[in-house]
């Protein structure tokens, strides 16, 4: 998998960090400086970690389903990809007012709660050719980039701005998973 695939998927992955940062900053609007690196930093080491974790486990049985495993990056990132989509399309309002950037143990679950799409790419990683530090690496700077973005913006403009963004991740992951089954079936 080359370095331009491993953008496409980092940003695939980084849209429920920048969707979850986008309401952060709408939610919070006197969160300070350090707030938006904190929430940052929780959503990129996540969201960098958990293909990681993932890669270990699709690791595991590599040998197994090699025959196969186009198809299976392909059905785990078409799944994510219409999760995105579905999200985006039936997203409702937040209720804004508990969240805390100073609480840890919120933060900890959004951050998991935005990665598990990573752990699911990472199981998929694991079955097909790919430097897992370097995705780690591109994914958890992506995210970070976004999630800072993301509450800076939703403290500017609020809500307004997540509309679609779920649905062109939805669709950057989607197109990816085709790329890498047609290029496994015709030899790309």
């Amino acid at each position: 998998m080359n370095i331009l695939s491993l953008i496409l998927i980092g940003i695939g992955l980084s849209i429920d960090s920048l969707a979850a940062s986008i309401t952060t900053g709408a939610c919070c609007k006197r969160i300070k400086t350090k707030h938006i690196f904190k929430v940052a930093v929780f959503m990129a080491v996540f969201q960098g970690v958990m293909p990681y974790v993932g890669w270990l486990i699709g690791s595991s049985f590599k040998s197994a389903i090699e025959d196969y495993d186009h198809w299976i990056a392909f059905f785990l990132l078409f799944l994510i990809g219409f999760k995105l989509i579905y999200e985006g399309i039936t997203e409702t309002e937040e209720n804004c007012s508990s969240f805390n950037p100073s609480n840890n143990l919120l933060l900890i679950g959004m951050a998991i709660a935005t990665s598990i799409d990573a752990l699911v790419v990472g199981i998929g990683f694991g079955i097909i050719e790919i430097n897992i530090y370097l995705a780690m690496v591109i994914i958890g700077v992506l995210t970070f980039m976004f999630s800072t973005s993301g509450v800076v913006i939703g403290r500017k403009i609020g809500n307004k701005i997540n509309v679609g963004i779920d649905v062109f991740g939805g669709v950057v992951l989607i197109g990816l998973g085709v790329k890498i089954l047609l290029s496994h079936i015709y030899n790309l």
